[in-house]
Parts: C-alpha cells; structure tokens; sequence
C-alpha cells in the first residue's frame, strides 16, 4: 500500500524580485541565485523553484518576430473572419502538432510536446516589442534540469524546478497556473490503495502535485508584477527523475478526444 504524502500546515512562497529581462542566452541559473542572494535567501534542501515560461523562453531564444512571418492564404482568411492577426494565426498553426478546435476567432492546439492549450502557447504579453511573442521552449523538462543542476552546483542544496505556463480550463472560467516541465520532483502522487479516516480505501485519487505547486506560486508572481520566479518551501515532495509528459492524460483513457 502507497503511503500517504506527508501533510504540512504550512507552506512559504516566497517571490524573487530583481531579475532583470531576461534576453536570449543569459544564464538564468545565475540570475535567480543572484536575486536570492541580493533577498536574503539561502537555498535548502527540499526548496522548490516554480520558473516562469516566458523567462526560459527567452533565454533560449525562443521568441519570434510576427514581421518575419508570411502567412498562408489559409491563415489570411481565418485571420480575416475573426479578425485576427494572420502572422500570428500562422505562426500558431507551424508550432502546433494537431488542431483540435478553430472556431469563433479561438485555435486550441496539442503541441509537440503534447499539451492541449490555446494558440500552441504562443503569447504576446510581457515580451518587448510590439511584434515579438514567445513560443513555448523546446523541451521544457531540460530546461528546468538545467537550472536545477546549475543552483545545486551551486548551492550544495538538493532542489526542485518546475516551468510553469498559464492554460485555460474547459468548462471553467479563468485560467490558472501548470506545469509544462519538470527536474527533480515527482509530479503526481497518488492515494490509491490508502484508506481515508473512516476506513474508505481510495482507489481513484491522484494528485497532480506540480501542477498544484505552479497555481500556488502564480498567487505570488501574478500576471504583471515582474517577479518570474518563486521559491515554494516547506512542501514535501518525492524526488524523482520525472518529466512533464506524465501529467498529459494519454489517447487511451482521453474522453474527449
């Protein structure tokens, strides 16, 4: 029988202030363990880093200018019925892996990495320049054990990161928090087989724990605050060689697909 987690009545999350935009090819491990250093923070064994996309995106590049794009006649013509940008109608239909729904103006996509989300991640916000918009980072999973492995290096303190990214919910308003990439945690932990107090044995519960984490640190980091990094301590999570690919529910068991 799984044990259960071990519970904690209480959790820090702590935002980090003063990492600078970030541009293509800075070091971000550098970045967010000067910005600890500069707040009084010490890294400790079992902290987790919950990473902003938008912020690896840009390290590694992963932006693109809507002025470099020609868009299909496919794109212009969507883009002209919902009045879109067809640069960007286009550049959505290049990253995307499949189509799973293009009606009223909205492109819901499954990525290559296999998320099902809007406009295959591309955003526009908090990036400089008008016609310049992130793309999701390659492999997201060796971004956060890049970072990892570089403030352990560092710090001599075994740790967690995740990338987080915002994704809307079907059939629920507002968007919150996932992860889309993982480095030294296991992002789910399930209950089944423990019993409840009252002797029920679970047979269905699995808790998607990183996805928890990054919707728990977006109440620190916000939308616009310039704070692209939070430090969660105090949760007990199981270290694991782990990747983001595990919290995508496959064909088999997808209702909805």
């Amino acid at each position: 029988m799984r044990p259960p987690m071990d519970p904690r009545s209480e959790l820090r999350i702590i935002g980090l202030r003063g990492i600078p935009e970030v541009r293509s090819r800075d070091d971000l491990a550098q970045l967010i363990l000067t910005a600890a250093e500069e707040q009084g923070l010490a890294f400790e064994p079992g902290d987790i880093l919950v990473v902003t996309q938008k912020i690896v995106s840009k390290a590694e590049g992963r932006v693109a200018d809507l002025e470099e794009v020609a868009p299909s006649p496919f794109a212009r013509e969507y883009a002209r019925v919902w009045q879109r940008d067809a640069r960007l109608v286009e550049l959505v239909l290049r990253e995307a892996r499949r189509i799973v729904r293009m009606d009223r103006g909205i492109i819901i996509t499954e990525t290559r990495h296999g998320f099902v989300c809007a406009n295959a991640g591309i955003d526009r916000s908090n990036v400089p320049g008008n016609t310049i918009v992130s793309l999701l980072p390659d492999d997201p999973d060796a971004s956060a054990e890049r970072i990892r492995s570089a403030i352990v290096t560092a710090s001599g303190s075994e740790i967690g990161v995740v990338i987080s990214d915002t994704f809307g919910r079907p059939w629920r308003e507002g968007t919150t928090d996932v992860a889309i990439g993982i480095a030294g945690l296991e992002p789910l932990h399930s209950y089944v087989g423990v019993e409840d107090p009252h002797g029920y044995e679970l047979r269905a519960s699995v808790s998607a724990v990183a996805d928890e984490l990054c919707s728990a640190a977006e109440l620190v980091l916000g939308k616009v605050s310039g704070i692209p990094v939070a430090l969660i301590r105090g949760f007990a999570f199981t270290p694991a060689v782990a990747t983001a690919a595990s919290l995508v529910r496959g064909p088999a068991t997808d209702m909805f697909r």
